[in-house]
């Protein structure tokens, strides 16, 4: 019977994951209707943006009516039963191919077994409606692939969506989907979230297990890409147990990261850094944040202005970059050189130049910039930047065009250090510039304060939307 207080918008492929749990717990929506409405979205949307390469209607709706007799039975599964979500094509996910973007691997060959990811998402009863668009191998910041194309960007098509984890941030963003799953080794889960304008978080390496192990070691993570602060920390409940197969896995956490959100951040102590004290930022994005970071001092955040004191580590992270895409290239057939994006190969053949020494000295460097950062934090709770110094730009394109760079991570000077760091980081939308293109401010804590993270995201969600 349904809840008369249950307001129930005209399209569910609207409804943020906890609205629709909502809805299901008051019978006022079933799992059915709610995957009908995001694959019927999938259907009429995705062409202008590209963000899946694969949608599994018929699997997406068995699994929707064993949740609709769940919660009809009152024997519901998990936390999100009955909610679609999609899934970023780099997760192994049982029954679906996983080719990551790339012409080099088998088409069509289903994978036996589940990541972890994939295998926590199907325990709590998530409708699985398809796979996300990602570049060839998740290799860089904007998402194009030889196999799948561009993906664009549901706020404006003519835009890139970002990368790498481009298509995930297209389905959730425009409307296909409430929540989505992403990695993020340099920044692919909140470059996406900041030019799409939803919420995108990276937690502490090893909070959500991976397999197989990353070839970008410790600069891989996986993370939640939602709409709302409150639908990242549920599903960062689903997707924090460990795993045996990743040994860098975390163990349990002893409270729930959706119980944390409720906390009185007010009083926390901030540092603010506009540029980090090297990145040269768009004047209307750093106009949008510092606006925003007025605000939150208002509110009863402690702001200081504060850079961290580490230079730019783009040197070593490029060099590590390079190191992790030579050695997963490495295990390809023979010719593959020749078929994969050309960028991702001139990454390639830098990175088979590098010694054990190179990168024994780049990961050296990394946990120096890591020593500074827990010495920052011992002093502000929180560091707050933009997540990207620059708003979305023409599809289609590594760069923006026009402009003197030759590598993503040179306009990506926000994320990536804190990779290298393996520190909780999130992206959530507070504005847009004049031409309505979102902008994202990151949030960064120590290493294990994701609760800390999304509880001062949630409290800037909520002042900003007042």
């Amino acid at each position: 019977m349904a809840h008369p207080d249950i307001d129930i918008p005209t399209e569910p492929a609207a409804m943020t994951a906890v609205e629709l749990v909502t809805a299901y717990s008051a019978g006022a929506l079933s799992p059915v209707e709610a995957t009908r409405a995001v694959l019927d979205a999938i259907a009429a949307r995705n062409d202008s943006v590209n963000a899946y390469c694969l949608v599994d209607p018929d699997r997406a709706l068995v699994q929707a009516k064993e949740s609709e007799a769940r919660w009809h039975s009152g024997h519901v599964q998990g936390l999100l039963d009955g909610v679609p979500i999609s899934i970023k094509d780099i997760f192994l996910t049982e029954g679906w191919p996983t080719r990551r973007g790339s012409t080099s691997i088998q088409a069509d060959v289903p994978w036996p077994v589940d990541s972890p990811v994939a295998a926590r998402l199907r325990a709590d009863g998530l409708v699985f409606v398809g796979k996300t668009t990602t570049p060839e191998l998740a290799w860089k910041a904007v998402t194009d692939s030889p196999l799948t194309g561009i993906t664009r960007n549901p706020v404006d098509p003519s835009k890139t969506s970002g990368g790498s984890s481009g298509g995930s941030a297209a389905a959730v963003a425009g409307g296909m989907g409430p929540i989505s799953v992403g990695t993020d080794g340099g920044g692919s889960v909140r470059i996406p979230a900041s030019f799409c304008g939803i919420v995108g978080f990276k937690p502490t390496h090893g909070r959500i297990p991976l397999y197989p192990a990353s070839p970008f070691g410790p600069l891989a993570h996986a993370g939640p890409m939602t709409r709302t602060v409150e639908d990242a920390a549920l599903l960062m409940d689903i997707l924090s147990l460990p795993d045996p197969r990743d040994p860098t896995s975390l163990a349990p956490t002893v409270t729930t990261f959706r119980s944390q959100l409720a906390r009185d951040v007010r009083g926390c102590t901030v540092a603010y850094s506009g540029t980090l004290g090297y990145v040269d930022v768009d004047s209307e994005v750093a106009a949008v944040v510092d606006a925003a970071v007025r605000r939150l001092d208002e509110a009863g955040l402690r702001v200081v202005t504060a850079d961290p004191g580490f230079t730019d580590p783009l040197e070593a992270f490029e060099l590590l970059w390079a190191a992790g895409a030579a050695t997963m290239l490495s295990r390809f057939p023979e010719g593959t050189r020749e078929r994969v994006d050309p960028g991702l190969g001139e990454v390639w053949d830098q990175g088979t130049t590098y010694s054990a020494v190179d990168y024994l000295d780049a990961r050296a460097i990394a946990a120096e910039i890591g020593i500074v950062m827990g010495a920052f934090h011992t002093a502000h709770d929180v560091l707050i930047t933009p997540t990207m110094p620059i708003p979305a730009f023409e599809a289609g394109h590594d760069v923006p065009p026009g402009s003197d760079l030759r590598s993503w991570p040179q306009w990506t000077g926000f994320t990536y250090p804190f990779n290298m760091t393996q520190q909780p980081a999130i992206s959530i939308p507070v504005g847009t510039t004049a031409e309505g293109l979102p902008v994202g401010m990151q949030i960064i804590g120590p290493r294990h304060s994701d609760d800390l993270v999304l509880a001062v995201a949630r409290f800037a969600e909520t002042v900003l939307a007042s």
